[in-house]
């Protein structure tokens, strides 16, 4: 039976809010937290080369499992030697069990207390995913942080779906366990695996998940089943109230989030991790998130502008490409517009997060974030208060 080894230190705490600063360890190196991953679904960060993440300095990104089982598949990910190999990447890969993916297929899956069925969006065939088959498929991809296997349930659920898909999550979780403890490392590096807190939008189910999921070894812990529909101060509320019963001493990651403000706000709750499409998929159609604040860059008073995309463009690590210009790009429909689009949004979502920490370190981090917001959000006094 494995036991947990001690992969993640705190470095730093925050004396106003519950933000922390740390450093996890893992076979591709370590990754400063509070860490943002960008999403490369299938092993690729769309409309951008990865390695350009690495000048942005980057450690650690998230890959799918549903995605890789289905193309390239497993055999084909054991031939290269993983993911890593495939791929050209040095850095940590975290992948996603493919939980939320199966869960998004609504009609097209059924869920049963062993696993889930359902049918593949390119081609509609049949495959089944357990909890033992989902380790064996991460263990193909060679991720460095594997998430366990769960249920996710949409917002609205009512208390007897949420008691049902926790049942299930906490079963399936302890069955992962169990396989990583059975199944060998294929790539000559451990991997770590994290639990999954589910519950629904009720506070005493999560409650139970956790203390439930504690009692297991994992190497971390995600909060998850958020970000699908509830009301955001929802979202916050219960995110508090699991980083109140998460172990201090173990890396906390919210799944799929978000905005510049959930993040912050986040962060002062205690969260060390955080992942989403919005930097990249809002790069795609033209929404530029900036020092400045965020804008479309299609809008016509751009048309001229020889202003920098963002005036902090060194500190950033992108080119001080004009606003005219990367409008021009977008209206004749060039794709070098969406590359520099991306490669400005996740400039920007790594300096959010890196200066997050440095705030922590120094003491200085509700201050601020508090002056952040405020600058970032204007017009938009709900979404400028770091703590309610």
């Amino acid at each position: 039976m494995r036991t947990r080894e001690k992969s993640f230190e705190l470095v730093a705490t925050d004396a106003q809010t519950k933000a922390r600063a740390g450093l996890l360890r893992t076979a591709h190196g370590i990754v400063e937290t509070p860490v943002f991953m960008p999403v490369a679904t299938q092993g690729a960060i769309k409309a951008l080369d990865h390695r350009t993440l690495r000048t942005l300095s980057y450690s650690l990104l998230l890959a799918n499992t549903y995605h890789l089982y289905l193309r390239p598949g497993q055999q084909v990910l054991e031939r290269f030697g993983g993911l890593h190999r495939m791929m050209r990447w040095d850095g940590a890969i975290l992948t996603d069990s493919g939980g939320f993916q199966v869960y998004s297929l609504g009609s097209l899956r059924r869920v049963f207390d062993d696993g889930v069925e359902f049918r593949s969006h390119i081609d509609g065939s049949r495959h089944i995913f357990t909890p033992e088959s989902v380790v064996a498929q991460q263990r193909s991809i060679g991720s460095d942080i594997m998430m366990a296997f769960d249920e996710c349930i949409g917002y609205p659920a009512s208390r007897q779906e949420a008691e049902r898909a926790l049942v299930r999550s906490l079963t399936w979780e302890r069955r992962c366990w169990e396989a990583h403890c059975s199944q060998p490392f294929l790539y000559g590096y451990r991997q770590q695996l994290f639990g999954i807190v589910q519950g629904g939008a009720f506070a005493d189910l999560r409650r139970t998940c956790i203390e439930e999921l504690c009692s297991i070894p994992f190497d971390g812990y995600a909060i998850g089943g958020l970000a699908v529909g509830e009301p955001v101060e929802l979202m916050y509320e219960l995110t508090n109230r699991s980083t109140d019963l998460l172990p201090s001493d173990q890396p906390r990651y919210l799944m799929g989030v978000g905005t510049p403000q959930n993040i912050l706000r986040a962060i002062a709750l205690g969260v060390d991790m955080f992942d989403c499409v919005m930097p990249t998929r809002n790069a795609r159609n033209g929404t530029l998130f900036t020092t400045r604040g965020r804008f479309n860059i299609r809008n016509q008073r751009f048309k001229c502008s020889d202003e920098p995309i963002d005036p902090a463009w060194e500190e950033l690590g992108v080119e001080p490409y004009s606003l005219g210009y990367l409008r021009h790009l977008f209206v004749s429909g060039e794709i070098l517009g969406l590359m520099i689009a991306t490669w400005q949004n996740l400039a920007f979502y790594r300096w959010l997060v890196r200066t997050a920490r440095e705030k922590i370190l120094d003491g200085t981090f509700r201050q601020w974030s508090q002056q952040f917001l405020e600058q970032f959000y204007p017009d938009q006094q709900g979404e400028r208060s770091i703590l309610e």
